[in-house]
């Protein structure tokens, strides 16, 4: 059965669907009803669920690992993501999103060239992804360094790449089976923004 817990840190709800240590959906949000919503929509509606009031210790470990992605930290494990339940195509944009480094972002073209299909299929897939921010769409970007769209808000979606910069100068290629995936430095958005106001 899958457990269900939310959590309230430093004003922003933070929440896990999750079975032993295989992890359905994760979600934030600025209430609890939101983060509750974000879960539900996310676990297959036949699957029996639990509200959890107290967590397991893995609860724990990825409501920690969900602030700490939040607030523009790199974590240091790799959660196992329940993906039986979606499309091959789906899985494929997840996993190649997944690989995107903090400090950085790739667009909606690089990520199709990778796991096929349009940019603009792999921009329905980020709206609903049932992992963010573990999965972060929030790093994907339209080609010519806008935000594009975000589930969250493009607030949101800024906030977070404010957060995640690093200082970094050069975009990088991440290997992702037998192919590259050109990443950029979240600073190049932020410049852009900051032209764009001019």
């Amino acid at each position: 059965m899958i457990s269900i817990y939310t959590e309230n840190v430093e004003d922003v709800w933070f929440g896990v669907a999750y079975e032993e240590e295989n992890i359905f959906a994760t979600t934030f949000a600025s209430n609890e009803n939101g983060a509750l919503h974000g879960l539900l929509a996310s676990i297959p509606f036949y699957v029996h669920f639990q509200r959890s009031r107290k967590p397991s210790a893995f609860a724990e470990q990825v409501i920690t690992a969900l602030k700490d992605i939040y607030n523009g930290r790199s974590i240091s494990r790799e959660f196992a993501l329940s993906m039986e339940c979606l499309s091959e195509y789906a899985r494929n944009v997840l996993q190649v999103v997944r690989m995107v480094p903090l400090g950085y972002v790739t667009s909606y073209g690089a990520i199709a060239k990778i796991a096929g299909g349009s940019p603009r299929a792999v921009g329905r897939i980020m709206a609903l992804n049932p992992f963010a921010p573990v999965v972060p769409c929030h790093r994907v970007v339209n080609s010519n360094f806008t935000l594009g769209g975000y589930g969250g808000g493009l607030k949101a979606k800024l906030a977070f790449l404010q957060r995640e910069k690093q200082g970094y100068m050069r975009k990088h290629e991440v290997p992702f089976n037998g192919r590259k995936l050109q990443v950029f430095p979240v600073e190049f958005v932020l410049e852009r923004l900051e032209k764009s106001k001019c």
